[in-house]
């Protein structure tokens, strides 16, 4: 088996990004910190929807960075004409979020926008703020990275030769069916995981689910409500010591840790603020852990789409506990961080299509191998 190709920090082609925000402000400070991070070509900046599609329609830039709240055609409602005109661009959406605008920033994910960056509700704080520039340039890079695909590099960008993944074969489940699905995602994740519950449909009944998604406090709640009235069964954020039931899909809170133990002779959701997994609270790797640990075969894990290698340890330990793990394929990932982590050490137990992971795991709980 060819090893992997993948990118590693080094120089990269200039990529192009439009600014829309209503505040001269804001635009001039965004170009600035673009303008001094390196790699970054601002091509066009829009005080309002309607310029931010043309220039989509014009420039087809790699990012775009939209700010919900403009006059006129806001936001929300350029986003779909700005990915109708240029499919490829990646949106990081800006705003600053209050229960409406998260509400409306989850549903932006849902239809294609990446990620969102909380701006500070003053001026002097988001020209003062160093971690809101910091979040901001790292989540454009991110973006950014997920538009370069093997096989469409530029020359200038340096490859490494990774180890080959390995064998992916599943493993028979013939004995226990899965009784617990447990999900970790990240960038491009609130996407993914409604598709996922929708496909899954009707076998949703026979499995308590759990969903890591890396996401602000602000953000969980709503995501849960938005997921339930998507798939049509209860989503919500657990509380520490609740039973988990099947039939039932529970979000792990922003900010705190989702786990599972036993209490009482019941599985129970464990919900913690103990210290960052990499670098993430929500961390996979504890949800994933605890279910090894707790659960065993009885467990499914599912990474999808997102930066970096949460849940590479906790689907390890999974792989151990007899259980089975799927990981995103490559081309229907936003970023095939997490994924391809799993994938390259070897703890995926089948690497699958975004639009069929659905399916595979109705199979499963089915006790039926999927093709």
């Amino acid at each position: 088996m060819m090893a992997s190709r993948v990118l590693v920090p080094g120089p990269l082609r200039h990529k192009t990004v439009v600014i829309a925000d209503d505040s001269v402000v804001v635009r001039g400070l965004f170009a600035r910190w673009l303008g001094e991070a390196g790699h970054f070509h601002v091509v066009a900046v829009a005080g309002d929807g309607e310029t931010a599609v043309a220039h989509a329609t014009r420039y087809k830039p790699d990012v775009m960075v939209l700010d919900l709240d403009m006059p006129g055609v806001d936001g929300a409602a350029a986003l779909p004409q700005i990915l109708r005109e240029s499919p490829r661009t990646g949106v990081l959406l800006a705003a600053t979020l209050n229960e409406r605008n998260t509400r409306i920033a989850l549903e932006c994910m849902t239809k294609g926008a990446m990620d969102v960056v909380s701006k500070p509700d003053s001026r002097s704080g988001m020209t003062l703020s160093l971690d809101f520039r910091s979040e901001f340039l790292l989540k454009l890079g991110n973006i950014a990275q997920a538009a370069v695909k093997p096989g469409s590099l530029p020359p200038e960008v340096d490859l490494v030769d990774l180890p080959p993944a390995g064998p992916v074969n599943l493993r028979p489940l013939v004995s226990v069916m899965p009784r617990y699905l447990v999900i970790g995602a990240s960038t491009g994740g609130p996407r993914a995981v409604a598709k996922v519950l929708f496909d899954i449909g009707e076998g949703l009944h026979d499995l308590a689910t759990l969903v890591v998604q890396h996401m602000p406090p602000l953000f969980t709640a709503s995501f849960a409500e938005q997921v339930a009235a998507h798939i049509g069964v209860p989503a919500r954020e657990p509380f520490d010591g609740e039973r988990l039931m099947r039939g039932t899909v529970y979000i792990a809170p922003g900010g705190r840790h989702l786990g599972i133990d036993r209490r009482l002779g019941h599985i129970v959701a464990r919900i913690g603020d103990e210290a960052p997994v990499n670098f993430c609270r929500p961390a996979v790797d504890v949800l994933f852990g605890d279910a090894a640990r707790h659960l065993g075969a009885a467990a499914l894990g599912l990474v999808l789409t997102g930066m970096g290698s949460d849940g590479t340890e906790g689907a390890g330990a999974l792989r151990q506990a007899g259980a089975a793990v799927i990981a995103q394929d490559e081309p229907s990932s936003t970023i095939w961080g997490m994924p391809g982590s799993v994938v390259r050490a070897q703890h995926a137990s089948r690497v699958i299509a975004l639009d069929e992971i659905g399916a595979s795991i109705r199979c499963l709980v089915r006790g039926v191998q999927p093709a």
